[in-house]
């Protein structure tokens, strides 16, 4: 499916690199399900970390048409509740695992403005007409990041240092076993290849919508979060709306509204989140297996964010970025699209052993604030994986 006729949209960005085509072994030592951030950071590290043991991956669609593909790329510090016990710098371990990775994000960290409509600094370079005047209320640490250079560097790196990324190999089922054992679908050319694969010790690090395989059924809820994205801005008007300093922003009240500046000078803006429908079975293709965790991974190409409820929030959003300023009034809109996003009870990641297995780690649920945080911790994943790290006693 081309980016274009993707029923989330496409994003201003996308990754330029492709894995060597592979196929699913029957074993490995480390087998992550997932080929994103947090995925494909922890295949570099384990390849780094332990050369000598099989690292594979394996992405049910491909690199970057899941959340980390699709998210706006604001890298934030700390977690969306805030600094953790034992998280460390999370900005600084970023910098430094993309400049030992060699990834060149377009990273850049002038900080972010927090907005909102009360308690403004007298100082504020932002006035926005949006539920009544919006204003920066302080600067926090901060910037953006190009999602779809990232994906593909993590990618790059991962498979340099031997690990093997396998697209569109669909984890339908982990039994918990000792070794876990992986069912997966594998398309290749147009036909389907179904095999076993037994891992050694397993990473679950997937999108919001494995709940069921993951075990989080109860503990997370997945929505789709809106972006859209705009012509390039010229000098005048990025100095109008006060984003000359080219710092992201997120608003700290509702109604919530986020954006950051693209190197051409086009404005992202985000907003809205559109629950999954009410009957999410009436999604899936496939019976759960008895015995076995089913991946809960629906046919999320019936989900269109171009018509019903979704449209009418992308109509929404664009009325919003159009009455900000008179500077926006006439921008026009290049990209429209959706990402999957995880909520959590706590705002907290999850980051746990599998309730039904201590060879199955689980890391997932970064509410909004992944983009950094799920390259750190897969890291992490990779050392506790190897038993030379805890796992985090909030996870």
């Amino acid at each position: 499916m081309s980016p274009k006729s993707h029923p989330w949209g496409a994003p201003p960005w996308s990754p330029d690199f492709r894995p060597a085509p592979g196929s699913v072994p029957d074993q490995v030592d480390f087998a992550i399900v997932g080929a994103g951030f947090t995925g494909l950071s922890a295949a570099a590290r384990l390849c780094r970390l332990a050369p000598k043991k099989s690292v594979l991956v394996l992405e049910a669609s491909s690199l970057g048409e899941g959340a980390s593909g699709r998210t706006g790329g604001l890298a934030l510090a700390d977690t969306a509740a805030g600094p953790l016990p034992g998280l460390g710098d999370v900005l600084a371990s970023y910098q430094e695992i993309l400049h030992e990775l060699a990834i060149v994000g377009d990273l850049e960290l002038p900080g972010v403005f927090e907005v909102g409509r009360s308690n403004p600094a007298k100082d504020s370079p932002i006035c926005w007409n949006d539920a009544g005047n919006l204003k920066v209320v302080r600067s926090v640490p901060g910037g953006a990041v190009d999602p779809g250079k990232v994906v593909a560097g993590l990618a790059r790196a991962a498979e340099k240092a031997g690990a093997s990324i396998v697209e569109h190999a669909e984890v339908q089922t982990v039994e918990p076993s000792s070794p876990p054992r992986l069912r997966v679908c594998h398309r290749v050319r147009g036909r389907i290849q179904r095999k076993e694969v037994r891992g050694g010790q397993v990473l679950l690090a997937t999108n919001a919508f494995s709940l069921e395989l993951s075990g989080l059924n109860d503990a997370a809820q997945p929505k789709l979060t809106l972006a859209l994205a705009t012509a390039p801005l010229t000098a005048t008007q990025l100095k109008a709306i006060g984003l000359a300093s080219r710092r992201p922003f997120y608003t700290v009240d509702l109604p919530y509204l986020w954006g950051r500046l693209l190197p051409s000078n086009g404005m992202v803006f985000g907003a809205g989140l559109v629950p999954m429908p009410t009957s999410i079975a009436s999604l899936f293709e496939r019976p759960a297996r008895k015995g076995a965790q089913r991946f809960a991974r629906p046919n999320l190409y019936r989900f269109d964010v171009r018509k019903g409820q979704a449209a009418e929030s992308f109509r929404w959003l664009e009325n919003r970025v159009h009455h900000l300023h008179p500077a926006l009034k006439s921008v026009r809109i290049t990209h429209r699209w959706a990402g999957p996003i995880l909520f959590t009870e706590g705002m907290r990641p999850i980051f746990r052993l599998h309730p039904r297995s201590k060879n199955v780690m689980v890391l997932a649920g970064y509410n909004g604030h992944g983009v950094a945080l799920s390259v750190y911790l897969g890291q992490w994943a990779a050392e506790a994986l190897l038993g030379r790290r805890s796992l985090p006693p909030w996870g």
